[in-house]
């Protein structure tokens, strides 16, 4: 009685007798690791979804994440650094530098996505060029003696920089992690949340003892000093010859509703969840905090949107991504009027870091799951280029929060209780708002509209 794997390999047809339309006997069949090899070139690939080059692949992504993103979300650290320092104290536009940063880099993603696409041989030069520009951008930052010197250095030059550099991930789990590809995106999103929970520490100690200038030449040997290491392992999985094949784009994905509906609720997130990364120490400070309390806020923030980010990225994997993203936009909500709103001392304020991270921080990681979605009404459609188009989309919420938020803090004259009465509650209010309205795909898939 033939075995299961030799039952299996009588099905297929040995890639040289196929040409004759001759099939092999059951007793010279190759076995399933051999027609593999052949059919990939004379050698054998590493598995997907686990081993030893899979995880430090998937490791690799989890620390170039937090390096790349994770000086970006702590810019509030900078912020209020600034606004209270010389040369910078007093002037306007301080929170536009922290805006392009993030907000540049998200919406590069797509013109990095496209060329390496084109051109797969740049993808293994991507990172460490990336890292370079970034290392530069620092290095001229600390040159500064303007905010727009700043903007140009730590805000722009630092975005492309960065965008380059982790473009090749959309690239590389893609290849290496199929079927928990959910996870995959989760863990590497978390770097985020870990890094941006222990650099505050660091940049505040760094700007207290040494000032700007030194601090920013600090990053940026440590952008070459920690990263470097790891580019040995963050490599593609599949032959350069595999990944030449299809270099079109497939862009019909923008006329399913489903896609839309997504995209906008990810604008809608994008617009106030950055408001609390950029103001928390500063409104910390109003309420007496010292240097180190309103540092505080950023870390748990952060803290908390790495372990959200995990369990969002397991998420999707098993349930409806409406679901998920329905159930983190009330979770947002809830934290923002509820205990933001309503803090008047740094207790509540701690424990909405918390909340609001897990909740708020974790809503990148369903876009493996609407990159899933998306492929299967349109499957020719690139799953990286749908990434891409939805971080670009959270790029120009980013842009447009710095401003807007310069303007709300302006406009504030209510007459409230509470933090609603403290010169933010517009800004509370605003954040709150666009949390609910992120999750606005679960009530359209209620509705019908997908």
């Amino acid at each position: 009685m033939a075995s299961a794997q030799t039952t299996e390999t009588e099905l297929i047809r040995y890639p040289q007798p196929v040409a004759t339309g001759v099939e092999r006997p059951a007793d010279e069949l190759p076995t399933y690791e051999q027609v593999t090899q052949e059919l990939e070139g004379g050698f054998s690939l590493p598995p997907t979804d686990g081993g030893k080059h899979a995880w430090l692949l998937l490791f690799a992504c989890f620390m170039l994440e937090g390096m790349i993103w994770g000086f970006g979300s702590s810019y509030g650290v900078f912020q209020e650094y600034y606004s209270t320092h010389e040369p910078f104290a007093g002037s306007s536009n301080i929170a536009v530098v922290g805006a392009c940063a993030m907000g540049i880099m998200y919406m590069w993603i797509i013109p990095m996505f496209v060329l390496l696409k084109l051109y797969p041989r740049l993808r293994i030069w991507a990172a460490p060029v990336g890292l370079t520009i970034m290392c530069l951008s620092l290095g001229l930052g600390s040159l500064a003696t303007n905010v727009t010197h700043l903007i140009m250095s730590q805000g722009i030059m630092y975005a492309i920089g960065g965008g380059l550099a982790w473009t090749p991930i959309l690239f590389y789990i893609e290849e290496w992690w199929v079927l928990r590809r959910g996870f995959a995106y989760g863990a590497t999103m978390a770097g985020l949340g870990l890094s941006g929970a222990v650099l505050p520490i660091v940049l505040q100690w760094l700007l207290d003892s040494y000032g700007f200038r030194t601090t920013l030449r600090v990053c940026a040997l440590s952008v070459v000093a920690l990263n470097l290491p790891i580019l040995f392992f963050f490599k593609p999985r599949l032959p350069i010859s595999q990944t030449t094949q299809s270099r079109s784009f497939d862009m019909t994905f923008w006329k399913t509703s489903s896609f839309l509906i997504f995209q906008s609720g990810s604008i809608l997130q994008g617009l106030g969840y950055f408001l609390p990364t950029i103001y928390l120490p500063t409104f910390a400070r109003s309420l007496g905090a010292s240097s180190n309390q309103s540092t505080a806020t950023i870390i748990l923030l952060n803290g908390a949107a790495c372990i959200g980010s995990f369990c969002m990225g397991a998420a999707v994997d098993r349930f409806a991504v409406v679901n998920c993203i329905g159930l983190t936009a009330l979770g947002s909500t809830l934290t923002v009027f509820l205990l933001w709103g309503f803090s008047t001392s740094l207790a509540p304020l701690y424990a909405f870091c918390l909340l609001y991270g897990a909740f708020a921080g974790s809503n990148s990681s369903s876009w493996s799951a609407i990159m899933r979605d998306t492929k299967e009404k349109r499957n020719g459609a690139d799953t990286g280029m749908i990434f891409a188009c939805l971080s670009a989309g959270k790029g120009v919420a980013n842009l447009c929060s710095g401003p807007l938020s310069e303007a709300l803090l302006h406009a504030d004259s209510w007459r409230a209780g509470f933090a609603y009465g403290s010169g933010f509650g517009a800004l509370i209010a605003f954040t709150g708002a666009t949390a609910l309205l992120s999750g606005w795909s679960y009530a359209a898939k209620k509705i019908g509209w997908f």
